[in-house]
């Protein structure tokens, strides 16, 4: 059993790394009500954009559009699919990382000729001791997103499927579905699905108004389709970078439930040896004072 200095020392040692748990619980805490704010108020705008798409397909179901065909003219087997991989910067986030990368070991596997555009330290750190080349274009930080941020990272993938230099792109990351609850989420940018836009809700009073666009529909959609493409990797971002602070969120709260209980533990420990050395003295002293009567 160690002796009653070893378990102060050992206890003073858990209750520094509690303090440490709690400040980043505090701090992940403000992040997360910072960046929901920041999704809530841009969402309005990219919500619209996916509206004007939809009723311009409406209005035209008939008209053909590169953003909703393949970037190139390859076979199946010789397709090149790009994909966005966003992560963290640090660790200390519970399963957040493991899952993103998880899910991106499995699309590599079944997509032969493919590109990685890696979003966050952690995943650049990864697969690069994994030796899996990384297109060194996203040299970002995913702490506090930007639209400058999503707007290079969408114009770049942009620009190589334009160029028929792609003919997918695909994006991962992790949506937070409630406090409890996160999932890693694999979408395609590009190409578009008509059947993606189908799926809003119409009212029923609709106006089936007449809409006439200038200089052409194609030119529309060439202005509209880059400014929904970056909406939605902004959204990734912020969803992402919410987990993440989630994750470290009810990571750091078990750590510090842990703490508590080991410091019980020690408490309990603590008094044991304690109340033992408490005896022994008591012991000893008994026993010195019969011996002195006895000599007597």
């Amino acid at each position: 059993m160690a002796n009653a200095r070893e378990i102060l020392s050992r206890m003073k040692s858990v209750q520094d790394t509690k303090k440490i748990t709690n400040a980043m619980y505090l701090i992940s805490s403000t992040k997360l009500k910072k960046s929901r704010k920041l999704l809530d108020e841009t969402e309005p705008y990219f919500y619209t954009l996916q509206d004007v798409i939809h009723r311009i397909l409406r209005h035209m179901p008939e008209m053909e559009h590169f953003y909703f065909t393949s970037g190139g003219e390859r076979k199946e087997e010789e397709r090149i699919k790009a994909l966005i991989v966003i992560t963290g910067d640090k660790g200390l986030a519970g399963s957040y990382n493991h899952n993103v990368l998880k899910i991106a070991h499995e699309w590599m596997n079944e997509s032969k000729n493919h590109r990685l555009y890696v979003v966050g330290e952690m995943g650049r750190h990864y697969f690069g001791s994994k030796h899996i080349r990384v297109e060194e274009q996203f040299h970002y930080t995913v702490q506090n997103p930007t639209m400058h941020r999503a707007r290079m990272i969408a114009s770049t993938v942009l620009e190589e499927y334009q160029n028929k230099n792609l003919d997918e792109v695909w994006i991962l990351f992790t949506q937070m579905i409630n406090s409890m609850k996160m999932e890693a989420q694999l979408e395609q940018l590009l190409p578009l699905k008509r059947e993606d836009f189908s799926d809003i809700v119409i009212p029923a009073d609709i106006i089936q108004e007449e809409i006439q666009m200038f200089p052409s529909p194609e030119a529309v959609l060439e202005n509209v389709v880059p400014n929904y493409i970056t909406g939605f990797v902004f959204g990734a971002l912020v969803e992402s970078f919410c987990s993440e602070q989630n994750a470290r969120m009810m990571a750091m709260q078990s750590a510090s439930d842990n703490a508590n209980a080991i410091l019980n533990d020690l408490t309990i420990e603590y008094n044991r040896v304690r109340q033992a050395a408490i005896t022994q003295e008591i012991t000893e002293v008994i026993s010195g004072a019969k011996a002195q009567r006895k000599k007597g």
